[in-house]
């Protein structure tokens, strides 16, 4: 590999693709920028999916999954031997929960030491079985845009997993809360993201009581979840929010607390989300202008409703869903998108739809950079081309080191959408880097734990039939220029995925 080729990727805005020479060939072509557009990176099955059924009904099909999708026999195995597939979440919290206060009771310095360690790393254990699951559910599933949408919602409301004992709670909050309303009514999305436990314990407000208010949670419902910042909430709007939110907590005990009987018929338990009537402030609330008198949990749930229909709130997420699938929406789409998400109560399927199918996103496909996740899951997806991998744990540590970890940004305000934050000359070194480990070698892909067969392939076939098919005549002079100078195939695979053709969606 030449110097100046990666000189100038670093400086591409837009792939170089051949002028197509029929109205068919083009018409293919625009299918093609799709489905990267839409999927987490083509596949040879996706394109032949999107072909049979035309890309009306296509797009039809992922705005509104079939729920349960089957996946490749052998993933849907690896998916169901996990703990967190076979244990709820409330049971293993509880356990884990008493695995904790088991230790820390432990006389002797050393046993207790190693027992907070297996403590410690059975959390972490939990967290990879969230991430293996999430990931192979990004290269398999049929249902790719309801992949990407879990992604693009656990990124919005964001939660940092290592925080105290959410690792044991992660997994359930992108599979329960999230995935099954990626593509629904972003009211019944907020409602069940901002109760579930891993949030509540993200934000604090576990230690949000009457007479002890914690904002943490309050600020961040206005100014990430709903309606964005500078969008005319007020610290008053804070400080009475938190007011509302006061005694929504979590609960590990079977049993109800000890509570006064006037206040017994108000205790709410679903699974792990506790309602505590004992550490709710009951007294009355402004929030935006809208008085709440004190009836229980059922403020939060009001509020947050009366939140997802905001008109700010409403601009705020389809600004955010343009920012993601487009990067550079003008302010009328924006206002298109807006005005479908007010009308539709917020319906996040017909959003998309609108947006999706307008001039200015077919005209911006192909054009935005990938960021670490789709840059890696596409890399394998292309690779092996529905070859089931029998270990996520390479593909993790290429995301981790690209800088985008699942469930590891430390803020709640999620990674960063725009392109700009994912195409400096840093990222970009290190996405090459990265090209070269995933076109050298299969880097223990087909390896189970601790196994010590020798992994197969042993390094991917990039130049298949789905490159010939779908992607070589997509391909820029410079490029193909630069690929013909490969002097093994690993060294081509590197060239190409390190080519603005790739590095582009």
């Amino acid at each position: 590999m030449t110097a100046p080729f990666f000189t100038s990727l670093a400086v591409v805005a837009a792939i170089a693709i051949s002028s197509p020479a029929s109205a068919l060939e083009a018409r293919r072509a625009d299918l093609l920028a799709l489905v990267d557009r839409v999927t987490w990176g083509r596949t040879s099955g996706d394109i032949a999916q999107a072909e049979r059924l035309g890309t009306d009904r296509w797009l039809k099909e992922q705005l509104h999954p079939v729920a349960n999708a089957p996946l490749p026999e052998a993933v849907q195995a690896q998916i169901d031997a996990l703990r967190i597939s076979r244990e709820t979440m409330a049971q293993i919290a509880v356990a884990m929960e008493a695995q904790n206060k088991a230790a820390g009771k432990l006389q002797d310095p050393t046993e207790r030491q190693n027992a907070l360690f297996g403590y410690q790393k059975t959390l972490t254990d939990l967290k990879q079985q969230a991430t293996a699951r999430s990931l192979l559910r990004d290269l398999y599933s049929p249902n790719q845009l309801q992949e990407q949408m879990t992604w693009f919602w656990f990124n919005h409301f964001n939660v940092q997993a290592d925080k105290r004992d959410i690792r044991a709670m992660i997994g359930d909050y992108e599979d329960q809360a999230i995935r099954p309303r990626a593509l629904g009514k972003f009211r019944d999305l907020l409602k069940a993201a901002d109760l579930h436990p891993a949030m509540l314990r993200y934000l604090d407000n576990d230690q949000n009581a009457v007479g002890h208010i914690n904002e943490n949670y309050a600020r961040e419902i206005l100014e990430l979840h709903t309606m964005g910042v500078g969008s005319g909430y007020t610290q008053k709007d804070v400080e009475e929010m938190a007011r509302v939110l006061t005694g929504v907590g979590i609960g590990f005990s079977p049993d109800t607390p000890k509570l006064k009987p006037e206040q017994q018929a108000l205790y709410v338990r679903r699974g792990l989300m506790e309602f505590n009537p004992a550490r709710h402030d009951f007294g009355e609330k402004t929030v935006l202008g809208r008085k709440i008198s004190g009836k229980g949990l059922s403020e939060f749930e009001e509020t947050l409703d009366a939140l997802a229909r905001q008109p700010a709130t409403a601009k705020h997420i389809s600004s955010k869903l343009a920012l993601y699938f487009m990067d550079d929406a003008t302010p009328k789409l924006v206002d298109r998108i807006t005005t479908t998400f007010l009308r539709s109560d917020g319906d996040i399927a017909q959003v998309l739809e609108v947006l999706f199918k307008s001039a200015e996103f077919r005209a911006s496909l192909g054009k935005k950079v990938k960021d670490p996740i789709h840059y890696a899951v596409s890399a394998v997806r292309l690779a092996y081309d529905g070859r089931a991998i029998a270990n996520t744990a390479p593909l993790q540590g290429w995301i981790n080191r690209l800088g985008q970890g699942l469930y590891s940004r430390d803020t709640p305000d999620g990674y960063p959408l725009e392109d700009v934050a994912w195409s400096g000359p840093g990222q970009l070194t290190a996405m090459f880097e990265v090209a070269r480990q995933v076109g050298s070698n299969s880097a223990g892909l087909f390896k189970l734990d601790g196994a010590s067969s020798t992994d197969q392939p042993a390094f991917p076939q990039l130049q298949n039939g789905l490159f010939y098919s779908s992607t070589q005549a997509q391909l820029g002079a410079p490029t193909k220029s630069a690929l013909a100078q490969a002097r093994s195939p690993a060294e081509w695979n590197t060239l190409f995925l390190s080519s603005p053709e790739f590095l582009h969606r």
